[in-house]
């Protein structure tokens, strides 16, 4: 008899919770599929939709429990336990929903302006602040006084802040590399203290750069905020490449140059079609055995570099060859005193 009573008490919260869950599942399953076909991600309707994306689930089950509390006659210490656990599923949905808002909305501010970078810093941020103040509005529905913790954190805090103050100096640096807009994600930069790399990703403590052969090199935000930095991606993306040549003076010089040119848009219709800029030749020495110039190549990112230089020194030569130009050997003359 005690059996089959505890299983008519409850059968019903079961099935309440059983179709709360069934429902939630189908509502989000809803929005999921709204989300791939109908909403265009760079809008501020995707931003709140995905906020919701999986919460129906959390919304139906608190549903379903509302009802549970209030169509069973069940004793006041239980109830009061499910009202509290209602009252933080209700706290943490929202706040939730807040925090994916907020950085849906930075996502979406990064992707328009490139001058602000997108990493996991900021997120990371709002994120602990949004969740810090849910925690607190539970507690204090709880009926367990805030004031007493702030006060502690305070005055803990303050002996934390001296005990990490590294930590804090990361985090601090962090934020003002990226409010400052001097450094953006797959910028390449070069460090007064000698890295450098492409920037993937500026964290709480952390920059991450990758170098030219695919190394991570992890640089403290506190160093690169005390650094001198020359990125070569700002102001803009491309640079300028020059390669230094010498050809004798015996060549036809606007030959030497149109062949020069030629062989340079080859090489970059071949390497880096992104770049319209087309190569230019300046002559600038008349040395011992040769007539020097540079020719000088837009390629649209600092790691192309190396690529087209490459490239441009093989054909160039093989170009040279047919066209009978040479480039001279240094020719010193020793005179015998005896």
């Amino acid at each position: 008899m005690h059996f089959e009573y505890l299983f008519d008490i409850l059968l019903i919260p079961i099935c309440i919770q059983i179709g709360a869950l069934v429902i939630g599942f189908l509502i989000n399953r809803i929005i999921n599929r709204y989300l791939r076909s109908s909403v265009d991600h760079g809008s501020w309707q995707y931003i709140f939709i995905n906020a919701l994306r999986g919460l129906p689930i959390s919304w139906c089950s608190g549903v379903g429990l509302y009802w549970t509390i209030n169509s069973l006659d069940i004793p006041p210490t239980i109830n009061k336990l499910l009202s509290y656990l209602l009252f933080a599923v209700i706290v943490f949905t929202l706040t939730r929903v807040v925090a994916r808002t907020l950085s849906g909305i930075i996502d979406f501010y990064t992707v328009r302006d490139q001058n602000m970078p997108k990493t996991s810093l900021l997120n990371n941020v709002i994120n602990f602040v949004i969740y810090a103040m849910g925690i607190l509005i539970v507690l204090q529905y709880y009926g367990i006084s805030v004031a007493p913790i702030l006060t502690a954190l305070g005055v803990g805090g303050m002996a934390v802040a001296l005990a990490l103050q590294d930590t804090l100096a990361n985090v601090f640096s962090g934020m003002h590399l990226i409010l400052s807009k001097q450094l953006r994600l797959n910028d390449y930069v070069r460090l007064s203290t000698g890295e450098e790399g492409k920037v993937t990703d500026i964290t709480w403590r952390f920059t991450t750069l990758q170098s030219v052969s695919n190394n991570v090199v992890v640089v403290p935000n506190q160093n690169i905020a005390k650094a001198i930095i020359t990125n070569y991606s700002m102001p803009k993306q491309d640079i300028t490449v020059s390669i230094a040549i010498g050809v004798s003076y015996d060549s036809d010089l606007e030959k030497v140059e149109a062949v020069c040119i030629r062989v340079g848009k080859a090489v970059l219709s071949k390497i880096d079609p992104a770049v319209k800029v087309a190569p230019v030749v300046r002559y600038n020495l008349l040395a011992d055995s040769s007539i020097n110039f540079n020719v000088i190549m837009h390629v649209s990112e600092f790691t192309n570099q190396y690529i087209v230089k490459h490239e441009f020194i093989k054909a160039i030569m093989k170009e040279f060859r047919k066209e009978n130009i040479e480039i001279p050997f240094p020719v010193r003359t020793i005179i015998n005193g005896n």
